[in-house]
């Protein structure tokens, strides 16, 4: 009998699809990603190149109102690689982020 894995996460993660500008410590930013889930302390974005686990993102999209509990809001968040999965059908990057920092922006 297979065990389960313990969970890890310290807070709920929301299962929350919402595009996101990702810009790598590189500079270079990827527009066309996609959140898979979110929490205050994580993320999991998709990707179209490949990222280093311990690489620093920054990360702009718009939390939705059953996140915010209000209106939509955007924020900035820096975050640190600590896990990438390839997806071989998809032809794109899985990446796991910690939430090292937000700050809520001013709406547009």
């Amino acid at each position: 009998m297979a065990e389960k894995k313990s969970e890890r996460r310290a807070r709920q993660r929301f299962p929350v699809h919402v595009p996101v500008s990702v810009k790598a410590g590189n500079g270079a930013v990827q527009e066309a990603s996609q959140t898979r889930d979110l929490s205050s302390a994580g993320v999991f974005v998709y990707t179209s190149s490949r990222m280093q686990e311990g690489s620093e993102l920054e990360l702009i999209l718009v939390l939705p109102p059953e996140i915010t509990f209000s209106d939509r809001r955007w924020v900035c968040c820096q975050a640190s690689v600590v896990r990438v999965e390839e997806n071989a059908g998809q032809g794109n990057y899985g990446v796991a982020a910690v939430i090292k920092r937000f700050d809520v922006l001013p709406e547009i």
